[in-house]
């Protein structure tokens, strides 16, 4: 495959201080590294019949996403903060990679108890559970840090790029009025402390990924996603594939070869909802990639509150098959540890 062949993949953009413009209008596209605030002061937000949205809409339709993987030789290990205004959830899991069982946590807090987060991919603080029982994000210029305090789990941590590594950061119209900011970034190495069931975690072959979304999703949100963290004899590789929340015109797909990012064109998600064991295939169109994926476990959650409903499913397993680069480059994958989501959401 040519690199001519990838011409569709747009050049990122300079990232801006502020992602609303002059006018309170987001700033779209790619960005070569993360927005410095969201500015969510200065939207312009309008309803469907282009009236200004009132104080109550644009406060409740703003939705925030954080969510933390990291991979270590005997664990995955997941946690994160969703803030969608009428409350706050979270949860917290270590997979057990050998007993192949999880153990997790999850919280749930009404508006403005026990939580806290700021519209900020690149400076800012999210908080989520209590003195004994919490989560905490840390962003400062762009990197991120990660406490928690369970009884299975125990960690204070830094995730570092390699140098030169630039993270996923789009923003996309979404729905007639919204928009969404999303930013990404895979093979992350993982500094500081880790204790699972009281012993301590080695990190030095550890590689981790953070999500950063947010923006005015659509009410009702669905996503298939794919992510993986891994070594092999010539370095490290990673991705995000996605389809579902960025569908106009961007999408969310890139790969990261030893710190080096590539972008991606729109994949496809081929599975079977009805039988969970059943193996998916991730492919593209232009032929840059065609993965299947295995499942070996998986996490699942159905809630149907009326005004509230989630059907969510996040599988372990593991992804064959190859990728191309932005140059060309091929690369074959061989049963390496990832996983995959398959969410519908109404909020």
């Amino acid at each position: 495959m040519s690199k001519a062949d990838m011409s569709f993949v747009r050049v990122p953009f300079p990232a801006p201080v502020s992602l609303m413009d002059s006018d309170g209008k987001p700033k779209l596209g790619y960005f070569d590294t993360e927005v410095g605030h969201l500015s969510l002061d200065a939207f312009q937000y309008q309803n469907v019949m282009d009236k200004p949205a009132s104080r109550w809409a644009k406060h409740f339709h703003y939705k925030q996403f954080q969510f933390v993987s990291i991979v270590t030789p005997d664990y995955i290990i997941g946690f994160a903060i969703a803030d969608i205004r009428y409350l706050a959830s979270g949860f917290a899991y270590v997979y057990d990679r050998e007993k192949d069982s999880y153990e997790k946590y999850e919280w749930v807090k009404p508006k403005g108890v026990g939580y806290s987060t700021e519209p900020s991919p690149s400076e800012g603080r999210a908080f989520l559970g209590n003195t004994s029982k919490y989560l905490e994000f840390s962003i400062v210029r762009g990197q991120w840090s990660a406490n928690i305090n369970l009884p299975f789990i125990k960690c204070s941590i830094c995730l570092q790029r390699p140098e030169g590594s630039k993270p996923l950061a789009l923003c996309n119209q979404t729905g007639y009025n919204g928009w969404t900011y999303t930013q990404k970034h895979n093979t992350l190495t993982v500094l500081g402390e880790m204790i699972v069931h009281g012993n301590p975690i080695c990190l030095d072959n550890a590689l981790a990924n953070y999500d950063f979304s947010a923006g005015y999703m659509r009410r009702d949100t669905s996503w298939r996603w794919a992510s993986l963290n891994g070594r092999t004899e010539t370095g490290t590789v990673g991705f995000n594939l996605a389809n579902g929340v960025n569908e106009t015109g961007l999408n969310e797909n890139a790969l990261w070869i030893n710190g080096e990012r590539h972008l991606l064109g729109p994949v496809v998600f081929d599975f079977d909802r009805g039988d969970v064991s059943s193996p998916w295939r991730i492919y593209s169109f232009d032929g840059r990639l065609d993965l299947s994926f295995q499942p070996a476990n998986f996490r699942k959650e159905k809630l149907n509150l009326w005004l509230l409903r989630s059907n969510f499913r996040q599988f372990v397993g593991v992804f064959s098959g190859y990728i191309h680069d932005s140059d060309g480059n091929k690369y074959v994958l061989d049963d390496m540890v990832g996983l995959t989501e398959d969410h519908y959401a109404r909020w």
